[in-house]
């Protein structure tokens, strides 16, 4: 059987996407870390280049009281009369919906219009025959209730136009939300995610012939869920359909990589899947998965190399306001409060290593969130491995660090204890290198830097974390690789 791979690996949950020419548009949620919603471009959805970020600077988005899982939720991705449309919503700012727009999905992207009076997450937006906007959203409060709304907007000014309707609940499964409709044929479809976004998930389908309803349901729903399944990815929902420029049809989803013995953890957080649908009786069937091109056995590397990557974000803070680049070397210094800049670990097995200068308290980190970590500290010439678990930070481990000395972080596989009980995900090992030898200072198993033990929606970071004062970066290495053969 072949393992279903993800084309968009690591955070990458909630997927949107749509066409222009030859040309796919793919945006993805983003949570606490700024910039918000990833862009990404592809010719044939296998390969995937981030072209920017459609929340790139602070007037845009403000995630400064978001902690862990909050900010920026499910957004939505279209194109319309020669424009980019995104809208989303952010749970931290208590703004309600946010709205930019770009002739240019790589930027720049407008500064957001709000709309405030529509309670509830994930909106879609779609145009009715007669050019009406409409926003459908899994909608909260007084005539919300469980299920999907909608209500005609001015995307312009982000003004109501009307009271919101109610449209469809799905087939009885929890949290219905995610929602997209769309014009095909002679019928409005509209696609949901129900069942909350753990085993439980899926994505069901009905359709109308208006936007406005009422909506029957596909007799075949679910039309994606791996509930009860020994399938190798779980918690499938939250998907998008997209029409290729053959007239053929493809969709993207979110999933996760489950480990380790039972009840399985996953790390990496909610990644983007692909499948081939085909249309019979009028709706969409799954058929076959699409796969990403990069091999598992093929190892991916990043370096710093005088400048942040555009993957790099910041949690809870723009990296422009504490990272600073002097003469190739990057300074992180969080005035007086700890940050973090980093990156998604994208594979299943991967290697950090890095060497700093610090000026205070800091070091690298491998992380879920702030209270979920591995990392190694640096303080006055010692370095201590520390595992925060919760309310606990426990020192694992302590050394000098030597002259031109390296802090190392190594994901590796679980390959120890009873395989039907006892057996993590990963392992996390930390330790320091001199020259070629490694020295471990402490391991921990990564099941207790996975979601179901932390807790959220967003996956594993790797990065640079201060507490105080400053650290410059004189290099970073990130190697990761599904196939942790790779790494040797």
């Amino acid at each position: 059987m072949t393992v279903q791979r993800p084309v968009l690996p690591g955070f990458h949950p909630d997927p949107s996407i749509c066409r222009v020419g030859d040309t796919y548009y793919l945006a993805t949620s983003s949570f606490e870390y700024a910039p918000g919603v990833p862009i990404f471009a592809s010719t044939d959805l296998r390969s995937w280049e981030l072209v920017g970020h459609a929340l790139d600077r602070p007037s845009q988005l403000d995630v400064s009281k978001a902690g862990p899982s909050g900010g920026i939720f499910a957004p939505t991705l279209r194109h319309h009369d020669g424009r980019f449309w995104m809208i989303t919503t952010n749970w931290a700012d208590d703004g309600g919906q946010l709205l930019v727009h770009a002739e240019d999905a790589a930027g720049p992207w407008s500064e957001p219009v709000r709309i405030p009076s529509a309670m509830g997450i994930d909106p879609d937006l779609t145009w009715d025959d007669d050019g009406t906007c409409l926003m459908s959203y899994a909608g909260f409060g007084p005539g919300g209730g469980e299920g999907i709304v909608q209500s005609p907007i001015d995307p312009s000014t982000g003004e109501v136009l009307a009271e919101r309707r109610w449209l469809w609940a799905g087939t009885g499964g929890k949290f219905p939300e995610g929602p997209h409709l769309y014009r095909i044929g002679d019928w409005w479809y509209l696609l949901i995610a129900e069942g909350g976004t753990e085993r439980g998930h899926a994505v069901t389908i009905a359709r109308s012939k208006s936007p406005q309803g009422p909506f029957e349901g596909n007799p075949n729903n679910p039309l994606i869920t791996h509930r009860g399944t020994d399938e190798p990815v779980q918690n499938t929902g939250h998907a998008d359909l997209v029409e290729r420029p053959d007239g053929s049809w493809a969709i993207v989803y979110h999933g996760v990589r489950a480990r380790g013995s039972s009840p399985e953890w996953h790390v990496l957080g909610r990644e983007t899947f692909a499948d081939e649908v085909v249309w019979t009786d009028g709706w969409p069937v799954l058929t076959a998965h699409v796969e990403p091109a990069l091999p598992p056995e093929r190892a991916v590397p990043e370096s710093l190399d005088g400048g942040l990557p555009p993957s790099w974000v910041g949690a809870s803070r723009f990296p422009s306001e504490f990272v600073t680049v002097d003469d190739g070397v990057l300074r992180v210094a969080g005035d007086g409060e700890p940050v973090f800049v980093g990156r998604r670990q994208e594979h299943l097995h991967a290697r950090v290593r890095a060497r700093l200068d610090v000026e205070g308290v800091g070091g690298i980190s491998v992380r879920i969130d702030p209270t979920h970590a591995v990392e190694l500290e640096v303080a006055d010439g010692r370095v201590q491995a520390v595992w925060a678990v919760g309310a606990v930070r426990h020192v694992l481990g302590e050394s000098d660090l030597p002259a031109n000395g390296e802090l190392e972080i190594r994901l590796l596989p679980d390959e120890s204890g009873n395989p039907f009980l006892g057996r993590g995900p990963d392992i996390v090992v930390a330790g320091i290198v001199r020259g070629d030898v490694f020295t471990e200072l402490g391991r921990v198993d990564g099941r207790y830097l996975s979601t179901e033990v932390a807790g959220g929606m967003t996956g594993r970071m790797v990065g640079v974390v201060c507490r105080s004062g400053a650290v410059l970066v004189r290099s970073f290495d990130y190697v990761g690789a599904d196939d942790p053969a790779a790494l040797a």
